[in-house]
Order: structure tokens, then C-alpha cells, then sequence
């Protein structure tokens, strides 16, 4: 109850959390379909050497194409794309905003590790759903990129309790997340997220998956699900990539209806979703 009591009164104080990442904002309102909206998503990305140098590494693996000398933000613009450069540098100056030494259980590169692979997952999902449904590139990399940021937050702000939980989800690995969660905190990491995203004013799709991504059913009917279901598939498709997460769950047919995907084509999915988590483990080993 303690616990409870202590996560209460600071999220009740969410204001006193750090402030959107500037550079972060201003791309959030960048329009990508002008001469003018792209020179500016370059230039603000170029301006950060952490961000630039993430994202030409990125460009470098062979996860987004054919490995090649990529030394500039250009040219990785142009292998991976302005919309996905522009979710990439959003996801990483976000989850920038709550670093702070020292690490405990929760490790930020493993955190990155997982959101980069959920992210990557999601975008090959999506390929095999038809056009009419699918969600924006855009959208699909941000929502993968910041599904768990509810975990830096609790990190930031009570990292005491963070340990506990990251420690009781090590040691009791056939216990339900969400349990453990509610059973410690009162809440969960994806209601501690989407408070966040809400003080952040985030899109309001992106919010939805952050707080609905392990149960996308219970989402507003009127509101796309889409995202919020092909995080919750790529999760447990990669049960504990690099996160204790236990989502390892059957995935019915039902479920790859409702993405629209036909479930003939599961097979050859899991086998692009699987290289996928290799090149990122081999990627992140190699940082």
C-alpha cells in the first residue's frame, strides 16, 4: 500500500515531470509534405550529435536495407525515409527526457532495445494489412517507439518502486504482467504512460496505445484500434525481447482478422519478425 500511496502523490504532481523535449515538439508539428518541412526535419535532427548519430547508425544496418556507408542525415534520409527518421528522432529525444544516472533494473538501452525491435516488427506487420486500414508509417514507428514509455516514467519518478517491480517481474516469470503491476503500483505502465502523453499532449491515437496496448479491446470502439493491436501481436511475438515483459500468448486467427491480415500469411511473418529481432540484438550488441 505504501507503494501505492508514494506513485499517487507523484503523479499527481505529472507537471513537475520534464517538459517535452523541444526538438521532439517541434517535429511532432512538422509537415513532411513541403520543401520547407523537410529542409526543417534535417536541420533540427543534424542539430542534436546523439540523434544524428543513432539514426546514420540505424541507416548503416542492415535491419532498414542493404548495409552501406551511410555518413550523413541526407543520405539516411534517403534509405530510410523522411517519416521514419522523423518518428526515430521523436522516440529518442522522448525517451532522452528521462535519463538519469544512475540506471537501476531498468536499462535504458534495453528499453531502446525492445522499442526499436516492437517498432520494426509492427512496420513489417502492417506491410501484409490491407492499404485502407493501415495505419500511417508515421504513427506506426512513434506508437512502437513509445508504447512502454510508462517504464521511464516510473523510473524517473520512483525508482525504488521501479526496481521492486522490474525485480518481482525477473523472479516470478509465470505471473501476469498487469497483475504484478496493479498488484505494486495501483495502476500500470501503460496508465503511467499515457498520463505522460496526455501532459505532453500527444496525438491522441498514440495515447491510446500507450495506455491500451495489452488490451486493445477495451479501447474506445470509435477510436482506430489498429496500432494498439499490432503493438500487442509484435509483444508477444517477441516475449522478453530484451524486456520482462511475459506477453508470450497464443495469437488466435480471430486476432489476425481484426488486422486484416489473412492468417495463411502468419507463417512468413513470423519469419520476417524473427530476423528482424536478430538484426536489432545484433545491432544493439554491436553499440
Amino acid at each position: 500500500m505504501a507503494n501505492h500511496i508514494n506513485l499517487k502523490q507523484s503523479l499527481e504532481r505529472i507537471h513537475t515531470l520534464p517538459a517535452m523535449p523541444v526538438i521532439a515538439k517541434k517535429m511532432l508539428t512538422l509537415a513532411l509534405n513541403t520543401d520547407e518541412g523537410e529542409a526543417q526535419l534535417l536541420k533540427l535532427i543534424a542539430q542534436d550529435p546523439q540523434i544524428s548519430a543513432r539514426i546514420i547508425g540505424l541507416s548503416n544496418a542492415s535491419l532498414f536495407g542493404s548495409p552501406g556507408m551511410i555518413s550523413s542525415i541526407s543520405d539516411a534520409a534517403m534509405r530510410l525515409g523522411l517519416t521514419q527518421i522523423k518518428s526515430i528522432a521523436i522516440g529518442m529525444a522522448t525517451i532522452s527526457a528521462f535519463a538519469k544516472p544512475p540506471e537501476g533494473k531498468l536499462k535504458a538501452r534495453d528499453l531502446w532495445t525492445h522499442s526499436i525491435t516492437i517498432a520494426s516488427a509492427m512496420r513489417t506487420m502492417a506491410k501484409h494489412m490491407p492499404a485502407r486500414i493501415r495505419p500511417m508509417e508515421d504513427q506506426i514507428f512513434l506508437a512502437g517507439l513509445l508504447h512502454d514509455i510508462g517504464y521511464n516514467v516510473l523510473n524517473f519518478i520512483a525508482k525504488d518502486i521501479s526496481d521492486a517491480l522490474h525485480e518481482r517481474l525477473r523472479t516470478t516469470p509465470e505471473a501476469s504482467l498487469l497483475e504484478i503491476e496493479h498488484e505494486l503500483l495501483g495502476t500500470d505502465h501503460g496508465e503511467i504512460g499515457a498520463q505522460l502523453g496526455i501532459h505532453w499532449e500527444l496525438p491522441a491515437e498514440i495515447i491510446a496505445v500507450i495506455r491500451h496496448h495489452h488490451m486493445p479491446d477495451k479501447m474506445d470502439p470509435e477510436i482506430n484500434q489498429s496500432l494498439a493491436r499490432l503493438v500487442n501481436v509484435a509483444e508477444r511475438m517477441l516475449p522478453d525481447l530484451a524486456m520482462t515483459e511475459r506477453s508470450a500468448q497464443e495469437i488466435t486467427e480471430q486476432e489476425w482478422v481484426k488486422l486484416g491480415i489473412d492468417p495463411r500469411e502468419v507463417g512468413t511473418i513470423a519469419e520476417e519478425v524473427e530476423i528482424i529481432a536478430k538484426q536489432v540484438t545484433q545491432l544493439a550488441n554491436a553499440a
